[in-house]
């Protein structure tokens, strides 16, 4: 029986650790694929066209707006970034997982265009650890660590757009709480029950 891949949304506040938990995921799952965004950034040291982002001009990401490219994207200061549609369509068709890892604005937009998606928000166990996450990062300004701590509040008031949240105390555990998830999601009979029917039948 055929089974289309699931898109796997993850976001949360700066200092949640979506992150951490993503790339865990991601080496411990080989049938999950990470969506490359595009953005109209100069690359940074070390950043690998295709692995990090793909790096295009500013006309290019325009055109590729009017010509309804993108699941979502947005204008970051001076620089655009998005998530390819096609080629998140295109590893779905073929059975396989995609995760994104966006902030909300952004996994809104997906949510429009791609309701049938998995949504997760990753939560910290409390705002006082959120702040001391942000601040032994070691890589941003006072001014920054604030703004982001901030954001915070406004962020979590999103949470209830997502079908399911992670407390993440323990980047393991949460980590296999996501797989479970994820599993969860493979075999819900809303998803496939045509498919099923259809498989049946077909032996009769």
């Amino acid at each position: 029986m055929n089974r289309e891949g699931l898109l796997i949304v993850v976001s949360g506040p700066s200092g949640a650790g979506k992150g951490t938990i993503c790339k865990e995921l991601l080496s411990r799952n080989e049938d999950i694929h990470l969506s490359v965004s595009a953005t109209t950034r100069k690359p940074r040291q070390g950043e690998v066209d295709g692995i990090n982002y793909h790096f295009i001009s500013k006309e290019k990401f325009e055109n590729m707006i009017d010509n309804d490219e993108f699941l979502e994207w947005a204008k970051v200061y001076d620089n655009f970034y998005g998530t390819p549609k096609q080629a998140v369509l295109d590893t779905l068709s073929k059975g396989q997982n995609v995760l994104l890892e966006i902030d909300i604005q952004g996994a809104m937009s997906v949510k429009d265009r791609y309701p049938t998606g998995v949504f997760v928000f990753i939560l910290p166990p409390s705002l006082d650890e959120l702040k001391n996450r942000i601040v032994k990062r070691g890589t941003e300004t006072e001014a920054d660590i604030n703004k982001r701590f901030g954001s915070a509040i406004f962020e979590i008031e999103k949470i209830e757009n997502y079908h399911y949240f992670i407390m993440n105390k323990d980047v393991d555990k949460s980590t296999s709480e996501l797989e479970n998830i994820i599993n969860a999601e493979k075999n819900k009979v809303c998803r496939y029950k045509n498919n099923i029917i259809k498989k049946f039948k077909e032996e009769l």
